[in-house]
């Protein structure tokens, strides 16, 4: 039976256990690729699938903040884990902004029953990552659904599969599809050298029956402004937040228990080397200024929230793009300088220490951060309007 949690602290603390339980073989499963099908049923029946359920619906509504460290802890202990409901809390977000009021009331109390929903929204082989081939179509035997996904993340382990479509009059859908609907079918071919557990692979849909209560109208995520696009941004920047406090946490017992001194250093001890902790010092200044700023976008998205003003949600927007460059920066840098000053048996594959390069490089090319220092001073400079999606 799934636990209903009821406050923020109480999933801070359900998030903390978790993470303790889930670290210790977070490295067997990645180096094994052994997708973690019992940790996400511990996981989503501990109640954290359902805590930005609005409280209308008897869910907690946490704080963006909560939700953001709940992420980070979870991310911190194994960032597939912190990646697969990544995607659940965005769609559960999408019914909250565009549900009818029955589709809110059947989707919500799935939610809080420990039903998991996934995520069949982008496509490769397409001119560019908004391009939709995907079709919802009427006829005679009523709505059918086809098309062909890939990255979708948590698909595979979850009871109902979301799938970007447009309808017959090319209007953006998302409809909202049971895992188990005949002709839908979730393959295992996600072979990403990094995220190795997410099964973020292909999807395909052949003429599945859909029911209207299924369907929402996707185009109403963004217009007018809603704070979807920063909520899905603030879920990803809290995943590479955790993946920089792992390599972290590798880095500190390294350096202190393994690591040697470079002979010019004239010190016993790589702990005591002043390069290192020169170095050293940097990150935790990295660290220190991503979590702040992962707090403050979430305080941000807690207000836009409330009052969902234009205004408001470009601020929110601004904000988490900057958490956002900031904790890259952070995830990719611990991560690569694990394997600096570890030294070359930092790099033996029995420690598989590179797992969080190989993490940190593969989530942070979700979107390319790189957009987002543009977009944050185009609106300091000259009060631009950043573009509505759930890339910024």
């Amino acid at each position: 039976m799934t636990h209903l949690i009821k406050t923020d602290a109480e999933a801070i603390s359900v998030a903390r256990a978790l993470a303790a339980e889930f670290a210790p073989t977070a490295s067997e499963r990645d180096r094994e690729r052994r997708l973690p099908h019992e940790e996400v049923e511990r996981f989503s029946a501990s109640g954290l699938w359902g805590i930005t359920v609005p409280r209308a619906f008897g869910g907690a509504a946490v704080s963006h903040v909560t939700l953001a460290e709940v992420i980070a802890l979870i991310s911190e202990a194994d960032p597939a884990l912190g990646q697969i409901p990544q995607n659940h809390h965005c769609l559960v977000d999408a019914v909250r902004l565009i549900g009818s009021p029955a589709q809110q009331d059947f989707f919500f109390r799935e939610a809080l029953a420990g039903k998991r929903f996934g995520n069949a929204v982008s496509e490769s082989g397409t001119p560019n990552a908004k391009v939709v081939t995907a079709r919802l179509s009427k006829g005679t035997n009523g709505l059918r659904l086809d098309g062909r996904k890939f990255y979708c993340t948590g698909a595979l382990f979850a009871h109902w599969v979301p799938v970007a479509a447009k309808d017959e009059e090319d209007r953006q859908v998302l409809v909202y599809v049971r895992r188990d609907a005949l002709g839908l079918q979730v393959l295992d071919d996600w072979s990403g050298f990094g995220q190795r557990t997410t099964a973020s692979g292909t999807v395909t849909a052949q003429n599945v029956a859909v029911e209207a209560l299924q369907v929402l109208p996707r185009a109403q995520l963004f217009d007018p402004p809603t704070i979807h696009g920063p909520f899905a941004q603030i879920l990803h920047a809290a995943i590479d937040l955790g993946i920089g406090r792992a390599a972290m946490a590798d880095l500190r017992s390294w350096v202190r228990d393994r690591a040697r001194p470079w002979p010019d250093s004239g010190v016993a001890r790589a702990a005591d080397d002043p390069l290192t902790l020169a170095k050293l010092g940097e990150l935790v200044i990295r660290q220190h200024a991503a979590e702040a700023l992962l707090e403050r976008s979430g305080r941000y998205l807690d207000e836009a929230r409330e009052h969902s003003t234009p205004e408001r949600v470009t601020e929110a927007s601004i904000a988490v793009a900057e958490a956002k460059v900031v904790t890259t920066e952070f995830a990719l840098r611990a991560a690569t300088t694990l394997i600096e000053l570890g030294g070359t048996q930092a790099t033996l594959a029995e420690h598989n220490l590179d797992r969080h390069w190989r993490n940190a490089r593969t989530h942070t090319v979700h979107d390319p951060v790189r957009w987002k220092p543009h977009a944050i001073g185009n609106h300091w400079l000259n009060g631009a309007t950043p573009q509505r999606h759930a890339s910024l």
